[in-house]
């Protein structure tokens, strides 16, 4: 790391620092969380997190203000959660989170960094209908069992089909 004058600069936060943060975050609380899990419709997560009662909340984490404008999916995501989070870097600016293109009524508001997260705004509940809900934590937990016996054995992802 480079210093002047006896400041001391830290390196620009990665997706990765704010997810870890919101992961501490959520464990505190007693939720799951599992990365980049596709959706049904062809999008991607960032974050997706489970409950003990099964809610599921969906976070897009976004480490700069480019990227958050360039961000159009996000609204592909609503109907496969119950609540739907934005998790800014620490230090990036919320305000334009506020304006309606971002449904500041619905969706929650996170800022982290690597050691940690706090909730700004509690996102909305919107709860899924019992059968999608079924659908998605069985999709889900499939999802993180696979990726678990492939952390175990490497070999098995070369032959791995979806059933």
């Amino acid at each position: 790391m480079a210093q002047s004058a006896g400041t001391r600069l830290e390196p620009a936060l990665t997706a990765a620092d704010v997810a870890r943060g919101v992961c501490r975050l959520f464990a505190q609380a007693g939720l799951v969380a599992l990365p980049e899990v596709p959706l049904p419709n062809g999008r991607r997560t960032d974050l997706t997190a489970i409950d003990a009662k099964g809610h599921i909340t969906i976070v897009e984490i976004k480490v700069s203000r480019a990227d958050l404008h360039g961000d159009g999916k996000w609204p592909d995501y609503c109907d496969w959660c119950d609540r739907f989070y934005w998790a800014l870097a620490a230090g990036l600016d919320p305000a334009i989170l506020e304006t309606p293109e971002y449904r500041p009524q619905t969706s929650g508001l996170i800022v982290a960094d690597r050691y940690g997260a706090a909730v700004v705004r509690e996102a909305a509940s919107c709860h899924l209908a019992p059968a999608r809900r079924k659908a998605e934590l069985l999709r889900i937990g499939r999802l993180a069992m696979r990726r678990s016996m492939i952390a175990a054995d490497p070999e098995l992802a070369a032959g791995w089909t979806e059933r």
